[in-house]
């Protein structure tokens, strides 16, 4: 069982970096790179987050995350703190909601697909091993 599991594992792993490569370069967002749509979609999920905010929850490096180049492509705001003007925050543009919520609809669905057909016992079984899953990678960061 562990090999089929750790099969499964990393052909999932590599196949939805895959698909949403594709699918970024194959929709009118193919301007955007998939480490760009992750910052989007960090953004997204933390309305008026920092640039190092998003840097820490991506593990990326201040220097790596793309902010200035995803304002220029009209995907996000930046905006000077009032209170610290050294402080910049980051909120999602109308076009950067948009690749936002059409990230999110993928991710709803393939979450929809795994667990169809799942009665409670099934669900709580495989919560508990991505939450498995999940606080080791943690660990790993």
């Amino acid at each position: 069982d562990y090999d089929k599991i750790n099969g499964y594992l990393v052909d999932i792993f590599n196949n939805v970096v895959i698909i949403e490569e594709a699918s970024l370069k194959n929709s009118k967002f193919n301007d955007i790179s998939l480490k760009e749509m992750h910052t989007i979609d960090v953004i997204g999920t933390h309305p008026d987050t920092t640039p190092s905010a998003v840097a820490r929850e991506l593990m990326l490096t201040l220097g790596t995350v793309t902010t200035s180049k995803l304002e220029k492509k009209g995907y996000i705001i930046r905006t000077r703190s009032s209170v610290d003007r050294r402080v910049v925050h980051l909120s999602l543009s109308k076009k950067g909601r948009l690749v936002y919520r059409l990230h999110r609809a993928f991710h709803k669905s393939m979450v929809k697909t795994i667990t169809e057909g799942f009665n409670d016992e099934e669900l709580k079984v495989m919560s508990k091993g991505l939450e498995n899953l999940h606080a080791f990678l943690e660990e790993l960061k």
